[in-house]
């Protein structure tokens, strides 16, 4: 059966002046995966996304989101996806159930804000400040205001960037639970662990270009078969399983 194409992105060109940041990259993001753009700081991630979710102007080639062109129908696009904040995109002085009815208010949408707040279990918080939660539940936070838009497509730029590794699991297990609920996921990192876990199929970019696109398997399969062999024995855990392990399995805060 053919997966249907949810986002197609086709010579797609970004340029400052005389910098070119996206070199004519291409891909596709088929409905109801979880596909991750990866690369180091700087390679064109972050300008690719906010390209598609209409927040930045591209120099030439050809955007579709779910069958919508960027050039024709911006707003359309606008409609179907959700965007993750960074956190300085909120109020720091409001509640979350504030928060959480001023993003209903902008998408005109009437919302319950425990519906939201108990899918990211931050229910308890209800009446906290935004600038009183950690770094964990910011993020958990920030992917729940993505979600009253009940969009098809969510975008995630870095989610787990700077926060310890309980945190990035919990973040970990509720995209996947986002995506169980009929949800296509973009995800963009620089963590290799947490795009193996999480993505059927990955992008690797790099200074403005993708130099490789396939699942984590097919990738580390092909590099295997050059020969390649890692210089440390592979154990069936890591450090940071130790690390969770040792300081609590359960879904602590954070």
């Amino acid at each position: 059966m053919e997966k249907n194409k949810i986002i197609e992105v086709k010579d797609l060109v970004k340029k400052y002046g005389d910098f070119t940041a996206v070199k004519g990259i291409s891909f596709e993001v088929y409905e109801g995966e979880i596909f991750g753009l990866l690369g180091p700081n700087g390679a064109g991630k972050s300008t690719t996304l906010e390209i598609i979710e209409t927040l930045r102007e591209k120099t030439s080639g050809t955007v579709i989101v779910n069958g919508f062109d960027l050039d024709k129908e911006p707003d359309e696009i606008k409609k179907v996806i959700g965007v993750q904040l960074q956190s300085s995109g909120y109020y720091p002085l409001l509640s979350l159930t504030e928060l959480v009815h001023l993003f209903g208010g902008l998408y005109n949408k009437k919302v319950k804000p425990f519906e939201y707040l108990d899918m990211v279990n931050l229910r308890d918080k209800a009446k906290a400040k935004f600038k009183e939660l950690s770094g964990g539940q910011k993020q958990r936070f920030s992917i729940a205001t993505t979600l009253i838009n009940k969009p098809k497509i969510v975008f995630l730029d870095e989610p787990t960037t700077g926060l310890d590794p309980q945190a990035r699991r919990n973040l970990w297990e509720l995209i996947l639970k986002i995506r169980s609920q009929g949800a296509t996921i973009v995800i963009t990192t620089h963590y290799m662990d947490e795009a193996e876990y999480l993505c059927e199929r990955v992008g690797i970019i790099d200074s403005g270009k993708i130099i490789a696109i396939a699942t984590p398997d097919k990738l580390i399969d092909d590099l295997v078969a050059t020969g390649f062999e890692r210089k440390k024995q592979v154990k069936n855990a890591n450090l940071e399983d130790v690390f969770i392990n040792l300081t609590g399995k359960e879904l602590r805060e954070g």
